[in-house]
């Protein structure tokens, strides 16, 4: 670890980060509502990467951390209108999971799992999600 630089009065503080301007594409919320729609129709989930490339950008934590705000407000409009979610098929490419984000808070616990976000039990829960979400995307062709 690295020990802070400092001057002959103290440490020097690094200067706040500022958050990152918006993006236009990734906080369109039509723009990646239709594409994650596209995508229950397919029947299949969509990576963060993969969802990203299709908004312009390469995959970088931060531009993730962007996309998951947009999926709340989506999600949070769809569900006032009586629609499956739709960031249940945001996923990491490495295990095919949804990221931490999507298993904190009363999302999960609303939805009736209550086990560890890795693993077979994690695995068939979201895919269980996900199959109710492509039908009903399906069924509206």
């Amino acid at each position: 670890m690295r020990k802070p630089r400092t001057t002959m009065d103290g440490p020097i503080e690094p200067a706040p980060l500022e958050p990152a301007a918006p993006d236009s594409a990734i906080a369109d919320g039509a723009r990646v509502r239709a594409i994650l729609v596209a995508s229950a129709r397919a029947g299949e989930p969509i990576s963060y990467s993969h969802l990203l490339a299709q908004l312009g950008h390469r995959f970088t934590r931060p531009k993730m951390r962007a996309v998951c705000k947009t999926l709340d407000a989506i999600d949070s409009a769809g569900a006032a209108a009586g629609e499956p979610e739709l960031a249940v098929l945001l996923v990491r490419e490495s295990d095919g999971l949804p990221g931490q984000g999507w298993w904190v808070g009363e999302r999960v616990m609303r939805l009736g799992y209550d086990g560890p976000w890795t693993g077979a039990p994690a695995l068939a829960f979201v895919r269980a999600l996900q199959e109710e979400t492509f039908a009903w995307w399906r069924e509206r062709g």
